[in-house]
């Protein structure tokens, strides 16, 4: 079989959630099967970039052609390079794009992201900029090829679109009526993947656990197979070598007893959940079109925590929602002093065009909504640096992470994600800075590398400190903090990774929003990108 001609270098640049990292993931497949390569040294050197767009928050505009303006310049540079945008973003202004920065060869949006490489080759034999938004899905993302971030833990949709018609989002118009794959499509992608190496996957759907709601047909959300997400985790539990299984985001209106203990009966169904809140208040829930209320909502809690004492969860919360008095969000704090989130994802409520939220009245002013968010980040803080406390003392096994530590280098340690998702720096002992730099070369003067974790590995440690968004665990007398080191089939493809050539790895995404597999985390607290709509 000849070699497939090279058509150039590209670069995909990703902004917003989850479901954007993995389309993400889908663009570089489809544009590596198209005959291009990773470019090297990032949007100065590709032949092609890519901007993957999310449009929930207020200045995802601004940020969008401020890169824009600054690609201009490279473009003029390098004649020949072409300039895609796509995502939610490229789904909402459409050919506005264009009209404002001309120089933009491709528009596509959140339904057709399988058409980036055709619309690329027809916009440089008519030399004219092609747009091209659908109003529904063409083809299921899972269904095209696939570049994946990490070797050793991968995202699955079951599910695109949403059904929920929250007064503050504008996805649900962008991303479209929500539509579930197949059972049997959805265990056979994670049965390859396994094979492949894979031994962490998140389920991903903007509800993911209003998975099933079409099956029959049902078009609103409330029919179709309500125990199918249940069902989907426990099968999750049937796949040999499948180790960690973890979904994001659910509702709470559809967050049910049976997925509870579906969690909490399902071995390999990791104790972590992340549940949005967005508001404590009855009142703004409403406004909010939330179907759920407060009661509701930290029944729900209750229930997990009873069926699973020692499960994580996370939250997203909205400061500053139209029509929020002192009242209302005071009832937020008491929602998070009682849930006593490990972390939570909080926003300044920001106008969205398009959607009912922001022709509300009662817009509260920003000096009041920023008073309100720095009281509600810092006792979430306390919460939090409160609940890791709790974890010293405590042996865990973690999946060694790629990437997640930034001083692991000088502090001579690596990074895992326990069971419940927390993310903990352990010590590896008197090694090389190269066997910790660099993984995949011997060590100078320590440990050499052959005897040190790689990523996808698992290690048990002990964890001696806690700060609110991390744990540390190190080692008597500065020695290693591994207890017990198993290597797995994940590591085994790690590893596969680095030996390939330096041209054919694949470079770091710039990814903004909630923490990705197998990449640093942001802070959680005061977090500005994620969308946290769900």
């Amino acid at each position: 079989m000849p070699e497939q001609q090279v058509q150039g270098s590209y670069l995909v640049r990703t902004y917003g959630c989850q479901m954007n990292v993995h389309d993400s993931e889908r663009l570089s497949g489809l544009l590596e099967a198209a005959g291009y390569v990773p470019a090297p040294d990032g949007a100065s050197e590709a032949d092609v970039v890519v901007l993957n767009t999310c449009a929930v928050r207020e200045n995802a505009d601004n940020r969008l052609y401020g890169n824009l303006g600054h690609l201009a310049s490279v473009k003029a540079a390098r004649p020949g390079m072409r300039i895609a945008v796509g995502g939610c973003l490229a789904q909402k202004d459409r050919g506005e794009i264009t009209r404002r920065a001309p120089w933009v060869d491709v528009v596509f949006g959140t339904h057709n992201i399988g058409s980036l490489p055709v619309l690329l080759e027809r916009a440089r034999v008519r030399d004219e900029a092609q747009v091209e938004i659908l109003e529904s899905l063409d083809v299921f993302p899972s269904t095209l090829p696939t570049r994946r971030e990490s070797a050793y833990a991968a995202w699955v949709s079951v599910s695109v679109g949403c059904n929920n018609t929250c007064t503050f989002c504008i996805v649900p118009a962008l991303r479209g009526k929500e539509r579930d794959r197949r059972p049997g499509d959805i265990l056979a992608e994670i049965e390859a993947l396994v094979a492949e190496g894979v031994c962490e996957v998140t389920l991903l759907g903007q509800n993911v656990n209003a998975y099933g709601s079409d099956f029959g047909g049902a078009a609103d959300g409330h029919g179709g197979d309500r125990e199918a997400f249940a069902k989907l985790l426990r099968a999750c539990g049937q796949i040999e070598g499948l180790e960690r299984v973890r979904f994001t985001s659910p509702h709470p209106r559809d967050f049910t007893d049976d997925v509870i203990a579906a969690m909490a009966e399902t071995p390999n169904v990791m104790p972590q959940l992340h549940m949005p809140l967005q508001s404590g208040s009855d009142t703004v829930l409403k406004a909010m079109r939330r179907s759920y209320r407060q009661e509701r909502y930290l029944g729900i809690i209750e229930r997990v925590r009873a069926a699973m004492p020692d499960a994580a969860i996370t939250t997203d919360i909205i400061v500053g929602f139209p029509g929020e008095t002192e009242a209302d969000f005071e009832q937020t704090m008491h929602v998070v002093r009682e849930a006593r989130f490990s972390a939570a994802f909080t926003f300044q409520y920001s106008k969205r065009p398009g959607t009912p939220a922001a022709t509300m009245d009662g817009q509260v002013p920003k000096a009041v909504v920023q008073e309100r968010y720095e009281r509600l980040v810092a006792l979430q803080e306390e919460i939090s640096w409160e609940e890791n406390k709790k974890q010293v003392g405590r042996t865990v096994e973690l999946l060694v992470a790629d990437g997640e530590g930034r001083k692991n280098d000088s502090t001579r340690r690596m990074s895992g994600r326990a069971p419940d998702n927390r993310l903990v720096h352990f010590a590896v002992g008197d090694v090389g800075h190269s066997a910790v730099g660099d993984i995949g070369h011997s060590a100078v003067g320590g440990t050499p590398a052959s005897e040190l974790p790689r990523p996808g590995d698992m290690v048990s440690v002990e964890v001696t400190y806690a700060a609110p968004h991390h744990l540390n665990a190190d080692g008597p007398d500065g020695g290693s903090a591994i207890k017990a080191l198993r290597r797995t089939r994940s590591g085994d493809a790690w590893q596969a990774r680095q030996e390939q050539p330096e041209s054919e790895r694949r470079p770091a995404a710039v990814v903004l929003g909630m923490p990705s597999i197998g990449r640093p985390a942001a802070e959680p607290v005061g977090q500005e990108n994620a969308c946290g709509v769900c």
